[in-house]
């Protein structure tokens, strides 16, 4: 059941944004075998080195190779937002179904605690929870699930509420069949496409977010690379060799980017009255215009009374 709702979340999958996506991934997963460096090895003589066929990218102000701690950078971050997503949508998913499921007091007292944290930037959450606990990559983990987690709650709840109405669900209930399976086979997997499909929308703002925090010292520590961490260390010689900034703000502007193309594909195709394709977009524009006569007719004829009487004012 789970597997039919994931294939059907991911059914019509854009390819283009797909294969991107899929890519960006792999070359992350697979850093420690693609780079030919360790990121961290430091070679002062080196330093500020310009591209090189040892160095393709050059090598930072420690003269570390750019390239390696670009790969192992995408490595983090990757692992990162799938850590933050998942983590959301486990807690907030459960949360909802469960106060969706129980309903009365139960839902409401939930509903209240996920209004408040909706309420609060989840950035202000994030900072306060490091500031509290200190910095560190299990801590940013954690902030950021506390900041994401109440959108996938409030998401799960409206799709179990509506799910409950549905008649299947209600002859099961009339067949005798326990709250506990139809919780387990039936509003816990409802609720897994939605959330995938959020899911891949919150990707790029929660990579975002693991670069904000790494800028400003409260993300990863470094020497572990992160692209928020190496810009932040290239900002000190941008005038001097800009590529320490470059090379890291492009990396994560391609990221985000790639993410939000997918999303808004994915969102598009999963909606009801999604849009047409761009070729009968094209299509439709290039059709001759009608006349004014026979827009009248065509109006006239239309089953919406507001056209109807449209026509006859």
């Amino acid at each position: 059941m789970i597997r039919t709702r994931v294939a059907a979340a991911l059914r019509g999958m854009p390819r283009a944004a797909g294969i991107a996506v899929f890519i960006m991934v792999a070359v992350g997963l697979t850093a420690p075998l693609l780079a030919p460096y360790d990121p961290n090895v430091i070679d002062l003589g080196n330093a500020f080195g310009g591209p090189t066929s040892h160095n393709w990218l050059g090598t930072d102000h420690l003269g570390r190779d750019l390239l390696s701690r670009l790969l192992y950078a995408s490595q983090t971050t990757i692992t990162a937002v799938a850590a933050v997503i998942g983590c959301a949508i486990l807690v907030g998913g459960l949360v909802g179904v469960i106060a969706g499921a129980v309903g009365g007091l139960v839902d409401e007292l939930v509903m209240r605690v996920t209004d408040v944290f909706m309420s609060i930037p989840s950035m202000v959450i994030a900072l306060a929870v490091i500031g509290a606990f200190g910095t560190g990559y299990f801590t940013m983990v954690v902030a950021l699930t506390l900041g994401w987690w109440s959108a996938y709650a409030r998401l799960a709840r409206s799709v179990v509420l509506s799910t409950k109405e549905q008649p299947h669900i209600e002859a099961l209930t009339v067949l005798g069949a326990s709250a506990l399976r139809i919780f387990g086979r039936h509003l816990v997997p409802a609720a897994i496409g939605p959330a995938l499909v959020y899911a891949a929308g919150d990707a790029g703002l929660v990579a975002l977010s693991v670069a904000s925090l790494s800028f400003l010292g409260m993300g990863v520590k470094p020497p572990q690379s992160e692209w928020g961490q190496m810009l932040v260390d290239g900002t000190r010689y941008l005038e001097s060799d800009p590529v320490l900034v470059i090379l890291p703000g492009v990396a994560l502007t391609l990221f985000v980017v790639t993410l939000n193309v997918f999303s808004r594909s994915i969102a598009l195709r999963s909606s009801p009255g999604a849009l047409p394709h761009a070729r009968v977009a094209r299509r439709l524009r290039r059709l001759p215009a009608l006349s004014p006569r026979a827009t009248r007719t065509a109006v006239a004829t239309s089953p919406d009374p507001l056209a109807k009487k449209m026509v006859s004012s």
